[in-house]
């Protein structure tokens, strides 16, 4: 009994220091539970594998059930070639989000077709509304990259592979249809930035197109 409560002791001293280490180093808590009991998902859609890799199958949005705001979100993603996903932030009603929340986008930004969008569809970027300063930052298809957003009201900053490559003033985007610079928004996404709210849910967008996305070790910090 006396070696069953002292490795019950240890345990619980061994899971401590752990949290306290994530806490002092930044990582924050797992956005996802690893059997995604805190995720709203379809079923068969989106899975985890026994390395923590999580993958969708279909192009559907895996959620929290829970709303965040003021944080910063760290993840790593991997592209296959022309995948096409995004990370969806402030979103306060899921049937909604490609009009009401905002996307940075992730992209394979070597796969030829895309490199006729507009650039503000290209990988780090808000979607549709601010291009990132540098292109091609992302890695080549098959390699991990790090993504880090951070949120905090109106301003979202988007690091990608250690370069900050987004910075938004959600105020500036006075306009559904031109942005502060002139570009054209998608006519499907009229409400100005501006007007938004800045709390809602998290969000990954899965199979959008023909190729896969994988994200593993997605954590966020609260402020």
């Amino acid at each position: 009994m006396k070696k069953l409560v002292l490795l019950m002791i240890c345990c619980v001293f061994i899971c401590a220091q752990t949290y306290s280490q994530a806490v002092r180093t930044g990582v924050g808590q797992p956005l996802f539970a690893a059997d995604l009991s805190n995720a709203d998902f379809d079923e068969g859609v989106w899975t985890v594998d026994s390395e923590g890799v999580l993958t969708a199958t279909e192009d559907k949005m895996i959620w929290t059930k829970r709303e965040y705001e003021n944080f910063e979100i760290t993840l790593e993603f991997k592209n296959e070639s022309c995948s096409n996903s995004g990370v969806i932030i402030y979103c306060p009603n899921k049937s909604l989000w490609v009009s009401d929340a905002i996307e940075i986008q992730i992209a394979d930004d070597f796969c030829a077709r895309f490199r006729r969008w507009a650039p503000t569809w290209r990988c780090g970027g808000i979607f549709g509304h601010l291009a990132p300063s540098e292109i091609n930052v992302v890695k080549q298809p098959g390699e991990w990259n790090t993504m880090k957003i951070t949120a905090r009201g109106k301003n979202i900053v988007v690091v990608l592979n250690g370069v900050k490559v987004t910075e938004m003033d959600m105020n500036l985007w006075t306009s559904g249809t031109t942005n502060p610079d002139g570009s054209e928004i998608p006519e499907w996404m009229p409400k100005p930035f501006a007007e938004l709210g800045t709390k809602g849910l998290i969000g990954l967008q899965g199979k959008h197109g023909e190729a896969a996305i994988h994200f593993r070790n997605i954590y966020v910090t609260e402020f």
